[in-house]
Formats: structure tokens, sequence, C-alpha cells
């Protein structure tokens, strides 16, 4: 036994490890795309939308928005897909879903590296092909943090985050290409290395799903003798029952919450729940923010630097650096969502699962107001102030779509998650399509300035607050509830709780916002009894 522990913890390790550097290198080099249009323009890509010819006073601002365009396909599809691609990952396996995915990958590589100024139409499925396949990839290395439970979220953002600093890719092929490699060579090696993905996916994955909780010596790829391997959704309505590690005897009052999980634990109660609702919106608020500033930035570079060529060549190498930093900052937040995990509960306390509730409520409000911070200096003119814009915006990314991850496997149940995670972010896609007429906008109405549709999304994105302000009302309600009930004591009505708000001496922020709570519910009450 102790053979097999040993065996199967190094497996662990090496998909730990390996599906790190797949995340780094490879998932997602698309949002390098500032790095890459650099390059596109100096090999004359849509060269001809230029009025005049290519030069510092040219004007091209049609070339700007066919890049723009491209980019907004890319991103939209890159996220709509997704819904499909976590309806193939819950249905058929990390197998299957993972070859379609490197397939796709290497599709887009390919068509980049044989494409061409005349042909530079062929960027569109291109570019989508590579987002698509990246984000398919991120999509089922995530399942990975189910092997270290104790780390889950704190898994699941470093994978995140190296997804993010995977956009230096690009920057890489720029350097490359200044030094006299050609944009073809660069892309022809990343097609060949998808020989890395497919050895993987058949030595250091599972070909259906990595269950949470893990059960005993659990095994997976090519190995001597029969796997130890189950099925996900099994494993899960067991809950803690004889195939976890403990091994522990359940109780009956464990049987009864196991079958009270398993009412509530179907597609469409999670996906129609305030929860995902609100997540949703904050969500699609960031990426849209995020998405608007990566599209735009080198033509907004151009109009802070005067079209300088070696200026906007020198932010546009600092903003690609600054991704590399990504897969720094994102475990931050998920340690942040860990850190109740090595905890023991004390009786009357919530279960596991509204303790790591309670952590993500920090790691939600820290986000938006990390976000909040890179859209006002995103909106001030001010070249220099750009560097700082950039470090907000790398360090916002690795919380927002590690967060998300992380709050969707903690909220909503496993068997669910490639569905609920593809939703969110196909949804999401749909809100990110405002990329286009807002870029319309700039470029025509605005005559390129910037500076007023920066201003409309930072006041858009105060609303991105109400989620951890929900998940905060929801946890302390919670709380006060267990209290009672393990106390023996009756549920307060509104009125005493609003008594015993007012008759504390001192107010914290979270008393300010029970406090507001449960008045606007005590008024409500009165009226509702008025009307009665």
């Amino acid at each position: 036994m102790q053979g097999c522990e040993v065996g199967t913890r190094v497996r662990y390790w090496l998909t730990l490890a390996s599906g790190m550097l797949e995340c780094l290198c490879f998932a997602g080099v698309v949002f390098g795309y500032a790095s890459l249009v650099f390059v596109l323009k100096e090999d004359g890509y849509f060269g001809e939308l230029c009025i005049n010819h290519p030069s510092i006073n040219s004007n091209c601002s049609r070339q700007d928005e066919q890049f723009s365009l491209v980019f907004t396909i890319a991103s939209f599809l890159n996220n709509l897909l997704n819904l499909i691609n976590g309806f193939l990952f819950d249905r058929f396996g990390t197998m299957v879903t993972r070859l379609l995915a490197i397939s796709c990958y290497t599709t887009g590589t390919l068509l980049v590296a044989f494409s061409s100024a005349a042909s530079a139409l062929l960027l569109f499925p291109a570019l989508s092909c590579i987002a698509v396949g990246g984000i398919v990839l991120l999509l089922t290395n995530m399942q990975v943090g189910n092997l270290f439970a104790a780390h889950r979220s704190t898994i699941i953002t470093l994978y995140n985050g190296a997804f993010d600093s995977s956009s230096a890719v690009f920057l890489i092929v720029k350097v490359l290409y200044e030094q006299g490699i050609s944009l073809r060579s660069s892309f022809l090696f990343l097609s060949i290395s998808s020989v890395i993905h497919v050895l993987r996916t058949f030595l250091l994955m599972p070909r259906t799903h990595i269950p949470y909780l893990l059960p005993q010596c659990y095994t997976y790829g090519v190995h001597c003798g029969k796997a130890n391997t189950y099925n996900v959704e099994q494993v899960e309505k067991l809950g803690a029952g004889a195939m976890t590690v403990s091994q522990e005897t359940p109780t009956p009052e464990d049987s009864t919450e196991t079958k009270d999980t398993e009412k509530v634990t179907s597609f469409w109660s999670c996906v129609l729940s305030w929860f995902f609702l609100w997540h949703l919106l904050w969500l699609s608020i960031m990426q849209l923010r995020h998405y608007l500033f990566i599209g735009m930035l080198n033509p907004k570079l151009n109009r802070l630097a005067d079209s300088d060529p070696q200026l906007v060549s020198q932010y546009t190498n600092a903003f690609a650096v600054t991704q590399l930093f990504g897969v720094l900052c994102a475990p931050w937040n998920g340690l942040i969502m860990d850190r109740h995990k090595g905890k023991p509960l004390a009786a009357g306390k919530s279960p596991t699962q509204e303790a790591d509730l309670r952590s993500s409520c920090l790691s939600l409000f820290l986000t938006s107001l990390q976000c909040l911070l890179f859209s006002v200096c995103a909106s001030i003119p001010v070249l220099p102030l750009q560097y700082l814009t950039f470090i907000l915006q790398v360090l916002n990314r690795s919380f927002l779509y590690g967060g998300n991850a992380a709050f969707i496997s903690i909220a909503f149940p496993s068997c669910h998650f490639g569905k609920l995670y593809g939703l969110v972010m196909s949804l999401s896609a749909i809100i990110s399509c405002c990329n286009i007429p807002v870029f319309a906008l700039v470029e025509g109405a605005l005559d390129g300035n910037h500076f007023y549709v920066d201003i409309a999304l930072t006041l858009l994105t105060l609303l991105v607050f109400i989620h951890p302000i929900y998940i905060f009302i929801h946890c302390r309600k919670r709380s006060q509830q267990e209290e009672e009930q393990h106390s023996g004591r009756s549920p307060m009505t509104p009125e005493q709780k609003l008594q015993r708000l007012c008759s504390r001496k001192s107010f914290s922020l979270h008393h300010m916002i029970s406090f507001t709570f449960h008045l606007f519910n005590f008024t409500f009450n009165l009226k509702f009894c008025s009307n009665c």
C-alpha cells in the first residue's frame, strides 16, 4: 500500500508540473495579441487599409480597426464556445476533449505560419482556433486541483495565472522577429510542440475526470496493472463515504446531509441561483473592461506617443513583460480562498462549503477593487502612468479568472463544473461583443479619443461590488441561523435583529452592511403587513 501511495504521489506531482508548463507556454498566448500586432504591421498585414503609403504620418485607423476585430472575434469565440466545451468535457471526459482542443490549436498555429500579407484574412480563423484550443487546455487542467484537496483553489488560480502569463509568448515571438527569425518559423515551432500535449494527454491525464473527493490510490494514464479509477458523479454522491482517503464510516446525520445535497445539485437549480447570476455580472463587466483595454492598446499607445514607433514598441514590450508576472500574482488569490482548509471546524459552525464561501468574499472584493483602480489609471491620458496601468491590469486579470474558476468549484457541485464554467464564460462573451461598436465609436465619432469611453467603463465597474456584498450577506445570515439553531433559540424576527444592531456601541464595516440589510428587510415587512 505504501508503494502504491508513493507511485501515485509522484504521478500527481508530474501532472501538476507538466500542466503548469502547458498553461504557461501555450494556453493563453492569444492575449499577447498586442505584441503580435506589432509584428503583423511590420509584415504589411492589412496595410492596404491605410489611406496613404505606410509612414509615420499616414492614417491607418481602418487597419487598427481590422486588427481589433480579429481579437474581438477570437476572444468572443474563446468564451462563447466554452459552453460546448464544458458539455463535451463533462460528457466525454478529458481525453476526447483534449484531443479536439489540440487539433484546433495546431490548426490555428499552422494557419498563422502559412499566412502572409496577401492572405491576411486567415488571421480570423487562426486566432480564433488558438484561443478556443488554449482555453480548453486550461479547462481540462483545472481538475488537477482535485489531486491536492487542501490546496485546490490555490492550484486552480495558479493555472489561471500561468494562462495569463503565457501571453508573453507573443513578446518572445516579437523579440525573435526583431533578431531576424521569421514569424513562420516561430509558429511552426508552436505547431510541432503540440506533440507534447498529445503525449501528456495519454501519459499524465485521466481518460474521464479526476473526482473530488479523491479515492484511495487513485491512478490514471498509462500504467502497469489495473487503474483504480471511478466515475466522478459516483464519488461525489458517496461524499465522505467508503471511497475517501480517510475511510471513515458515515454517521446517520452525514447520510441525511448527503441525501439533501443530491436533491439540490441539478444543473438548472445552479444556473437560476443568485450566486450564478451575480457572478455572471461580476465576470462580464470586468472581462469587458480588459478586452477593450487589450483590443485598443496599440492605437491608444500610438495616440499618447504621437505615433513614435520606438516609444510604442517600448510600451508594448513593457505590457508584454508584465504579463509574465500573472503566474506570481494569481496564487495569492487561491491562498486567500484556501485559508480555512486546514482549520478544524468547531461545534455548531458552518460546513466546509460555507467556510470557503466566506473566504471567497474577500477575494471577490479585492478583485473588484483592483478592477476599479485599473480602470481609473487607464482613463488618465498620461503615457508614463501606463506602466502602473499594466501592473494593475495583470494583477486584476490574474485574480479575475483564477477567482472565477475557484468560486464555481466552491459554490457549485464538481459534476457540473465544466458546464457551469462554460456557460458563464459563454454568456459573458455576449457582453464582450460590445467591443465592436465601442471601438467603432472611438475611431469614428470620438476621433480616436478613448477618454469618454474609459470614464463610462469606470462607472460601470462600480456594479461589480454587488457580488461580494451579496456573498457577505448570505454568509452572515447562514452564520446567524446556525448560531440560533445550535443554541436552541427560535430565530429572531426582523425587529429583534434591528434592535440588536442598534444597541451596539460601535459599528464596523460588516455591521453597517448588516444594518442596511435588516433595515430594508424590516421596512419591507412593515409595508407587506400594511397591505394585508
